[in-house]
């Protein structure tokens, strides 16, 4: 039997909670086109972003270790991967559209540049005159321009909704974006705010894993936190001969644990607010979508840990330095002269600024590419 696009838009019509988003709801694309036979409009939105450039190269972009460390730790890729799954699951169970959580779960990190967080701060501070610079906003500016994949226009012409995601991404990292053509004055609808949660759950979880393995911290250096103490009691670990599969059961309990809660949390907060449909949600002067009071609370104790003892820990401070230095040397040296970047972003001088043109293109470079391009441009030895 073959589903078509219009069954499976009136499925999401009978199983969606009336808050749900429906792809044949959508406010469309900004250059028209006939939607596929087979497929909603948010599936070939998650399609489009799955084939991009850009979300390849996030295979060899730092989470919080650099891929010269290993090839065990998290890349961006597979947090995005991480998210996009709990994404899924949050969506499923509240009665969301999970394609759109999905899409805009795989698209919410595809603006990051190398190095993580550190690259980021490093290229904000470059750009600090020249417009700045913020992984949303340049996440919407790949779908939007920077993807080149149809003669007809710019960028992937993603609907409104996906590309409302991009925009109104918050997390404690991330910084919400105000662009006037997404109406600023209003929540993101259910589906951004899953994805949100879902980047929150999957950063704790793995952050913790990777963090473990790599020996930055040691299991007994978490026994003063009580979300760790309610982990070890509910997977029945006596705090002794830590093992790989011990890690493994503690993290798959966190997860469980934090998701279990953002869903029940979330049911109370929708009957609370009498949500009927989107427009309830996005009038809300709060999210809904998030965890409990009480979970919030003890979580905090693992994100201050986990700040300041390991993205402060002297080896990943080592790396953010390094980071810095090393994009910050390459960025000048390409304002200095351009003729050293390739033709396809001296194209783009013309049209956004030496400076923005340089931005890009290195915010698009992996961690492996950057470090290479840097040999290249300053080691004499290393033929260009």
């Amino acid at each position: 039997m073959i589903f078509s696009r219009q069954q499976l838009e009136q499925f999401e019509e009978e199983t969606l909670a009336p808050y749900g988003m429906r792809s044949r709801n959508s406010r469309g694309r900004v250059y028209p086109e006939d939607e596929h036979l087979d497929r909603t409009a948010f599936q070939r939105d998650r399609d489009r972003i799955i084939h991009t450039t850009a979300f390849r190269r996030l295979e060899y972009k730092t989470q919080v270790f650099v891929v010269t460390e290993g090839d065990y730790y998290r890349t961006r890729l597979t947090h995005t991967l991480e998210v996009a799954q709990i994404g899924r699951t949050l969506a499923r169970a509240l009665g969301a559209n999970e394609d759109l959580a999905e899409t805009i779960c795989l698209v919410h990190d595809i603006g990051h540049p190398p190095f993580g967080h550190s690259g980021e701060s490093t290229l904000a501070r470059l750009m600090k005159d020249h417009g700045g610079f913020d992984h949303n906003q340049q996440a919407l500016r790949i779908v939007e321009t920077l993807e080149r994949r149809y003669p007809e226009w710019p960028g992937l012409n993603l609907t409104y909704e996906t590309r409302e995601g991009i925009v109104k991404h918050e997390t404690e990292y991330d910084t919400l974006s105000f662009a006037e053509a997404f109406e600023p004055h209003k929540r993101g609808q259910l589906e951004a705010q899953i994805a949100n949660a879902a980047d929150e759950i999957a950063y704790n979880a793995h952050d913790l894993d990777d963090g473990l393995r790599a020996g930055l911290f040691a299991p007994a250096d978490l026994d003063q936190l009580e979300l760790w103490e309610q982990l070890k009691h509910s997977v029945g670990w006596n705090g002794r001969d830590f093992d790989d599969l011990w890690r493994h059961r503690l993290i798959r309990r966190l997860i469980g644990l934090e998701v279990t809660d953002v869903i029940q949390a979330t049911e109370l907060r929708i009957v609370a607010a009498n949500v009927k449909s989107i427009e309830d949600i996005q009038a809300l002067k709060h999210n809904l979508i998030g965890f409990s009071d009480a979970l919030k609370k003890i979580n905090r104790g693992l994100k201050d840990f986990l700040y300041n003892r390991m993205y402060r820990h002297y080896r990943v401070m080592r790396m953010q330095t390094k980071a810095d230095r090393l994009l910050s040397e390459l960025f000048n040296a390409y304002t200095l002269e351009p003729g050293q970047l390739p033709e396809s972003a001296r194209k783009r001088i013309e049209v956004d600024g030496l400076q923005r043109a340089v931005c890009d293109y290195v915010a698009g470079m992996t961690d492996r590419f950057a470090l290479d391009e840097h040999a290249k441009m300053f080691d004499p030895r290393v033929r260009v």
